[in-house]
């Protein structure tokens, strides 16, 4: 009886250290940041790609991103805290230490680099660095001192489709940079609609996440349209440079047209449940606009 109790403990302890790990290297967000790598890869390659190269480019993105996020959150351990989004999350409650949170942090993001620089080529590893730097060294603290710190954080946050279309062709080509391109528009639409969702548990932390300096204003919403819009004539770049054809081309600007509609709507009412709107529609247009490109590449 006492075996069972001490294996018990055993089970519910591991399992809430999996759970502390989920938490801290944010692990739905680590996995659309690698699916967006790994949509750049299948597409760089035409779908005609090596399975344990693509294995590889995700474990490698995963660990990146994972140590990205680790890093924010040692950083922001008291800041996390504050809010009431944040505030159980392994740092800020004491369930894992600073020097366990710094020590994984390092060994994910010197694995994950080593493992793009290696296997993959040393462009994709040097700017995997680049986007983990820049994320936590660079856009982290940034969040309190400017509300630019979302143009800071879309540098990095671009990288991912970019990096793998490197990983595949060794190279920056201009397919990737269209890639970067439009997943750096879509970033301030996305992150201006999830800031105004959060943007009280923001203010209690010092965040300045919206355009705007006073907040919910129509200011704000009006910049999170002209990005939205932005997106719509982008859609016909991939056609434009002959690398989808012009059906995929019409699908992407249907979705730009569809994910505007939304911001428009943010913009028009200024309401919680326009922006709750706008952010799910901005969680399902990437990967769609992703996945019509990988499609019209693998029946070219």
């Amino acid at each position: 009886m006492q075996e069972k109790s001490l294996a018990l403990t055993q089970q519910v302890s591991l399992s809430a250290k999996i759970q502390d790990y989920v938490q801290l290297t944010k692990l739905r967000l680590s996995s659309l940041v690698v699916f967006s790598a790994a949509m750049g890869y299948v597409i760089a390659t035409n779908g005609h790609f090596s399975w344990s190269n693509f294995l590889l480019l995700m474990l490698g993105g995963f660990l990146v991103t994972g140590a990205s996020n680790a890093f924010n959150q040692i950083i922001e351990k008291d800041l996390d805290k504050l809010m009431t989004r944040t505030e159980n999350r392994p740092l800020p409650t004491g369930r894992m230490s600073v020097t366990e949170a710094t020590l994984a942090a390092f060994l994910m993001g010197i694995s994950g680099v080593m493992i793009l620089w290696l296997k993959m080529n040393p462009l994709c590893g040097i700017l995997s660095l680049l986007s983990l730097l820049l994320y936590a060294v660079v856009y982290t603290p940034a969040k309190r001192i400017t509300s630019f710190s979302v143009l800071i954080g879309a540098i990095p946050g671009a990288f991912p489709p970019l990096l793998g279309w490197i990983a595949a062709k060794n190279e920056i080509g201009l397919e990737g940079l269209v890639l970067y391109a439009i997943q750096f528009i879509w970033q301030f639409p996305h992150f201006w609609a999830i800031a105004w969702m959060l943007h009280d548990d923001y203010q209690k932390a010092g965040f300045k996440m919206l355009p705007s300096g006073t907040g919910r204003t129509k200011h704000s919403a009006f910049q999170t349209l002209v990005y939205s819009i932005c997106l719509v004539p982008m859609g016909f770049l991939p056609h434009f440079f002959q690398f989808t054809s012009l059906i995929s081309a019409s699908l992407i600007i249907v979705c730009g047209i569809w994910f505007s509609i939304q911001a428009y709507r943010l913009y028009i009412s200024c309401e919680m449940k326009a922006a709750q709107k706008l952010m799910f529609g901005s969680f399902i247009y990437l990967p769609v606009v992703q996945i019509i490109w990988m499609i019209d590449k693998l029946f070219q």
